[in-house]
């Protein structure tokens, strides 16, 4: 209990900012799944999962105690869900990988397509009206501003189990989003992490659409072959 105990409740001061060192912790958890889901590895999963469970306490900030001493009900809710999307896309990924022979990548990047954007677009709007309406009655901090960084989340964790090359834009505008809120709030580390999530964002943005040309181009000479 001693190091859990030292994990909730250390702090460091910075600028004469009190900021918890789970807080700081949590989020290089999070850059580490980002950069595993950019190399399709499946640990980006649990290596996720235990960022989202020591978040999850530091935006309730209200409730916990923290420094900050305000409520990010969006912000902490989306590391429940992210919980259960992680799970479903850990299965998705390790089923790929065994399908391939273990020796193939854990997804095959893919766009979405018309459907798949009509379904974002339908969550990104709807999710975000209903979930602000939601979090103003619960006093959250900035309503609208958490309730797109909620939606948005998850939709970009599920675009990423479902291989969606999307993803990678949808979290660049929760980042846009993200940013300035987490500034006032007085969530600096998470802010300054989201920044450096930005740059991770646009190279694996690249790096799946390179990989999913290959893909095709691989496909192509294999039905060409098969046809001679």
């Amino acid at each position: 209990m001693g190091i859990l105990s030292w994990l909730f409740d250390a702090q460091v001061v910075i600028a004469g900012h009190a900021i918890l060192w789970r807080e700081i912790i949590g989020n290089l958890f999070g850059l580490a799944s980002a950069i595993g889901g950019l190399r399709r590895q499946i640990w980006a999963w649990p290596v996720g999962v235990v960022c989202n469970v020591m978040l999850f306490t530091v935006f309730l900030g209200g409730v916990f105690h923290t420094p900050q001493n305000v409520d990010l009900y969006g912000q902490a809710g989306r590391q429940v869900f992210f919980i259960a999307v992680a799970v479903y896309g850990w299965v998705q990924w390790s089923r790929t990988r065994r399908e391939s022979g273990g020796d193939g990548p854990a997804v095959v990047p893919t766009w979405a397509g018309r459907t798949g954007w009509l379904l974002i677009g339908t969550v990104a709007v709807v999710g975000t009206v209903v979930c602000a309406a939601v979090f103003r009655s619960l006093h959250s901090y900035g309503p609208w501003a958490d309730a797109w960084i909620f939606v948005g989340s998850l939709l970009a964790t599920y675009g990423m189990a479902r291989g969606w090359i999307e993803f990678w834009l949808i979290w660049i505008a929760v980042d846009t989003v993200g940013v300035p809120l987490l500034l006032r709030a007085g969530y600096y580390p998470s802010a300054v992490l989201y920044l450096v999530y930005a740059g991770v964002v646009a190279y694996g943005f690249t790096v799946w659409v390179r990989a999913q040309r290959a893909e095709s181009g691989h496909r192509v000479a294999v039905a060409a072959g098969a046809s001679l």
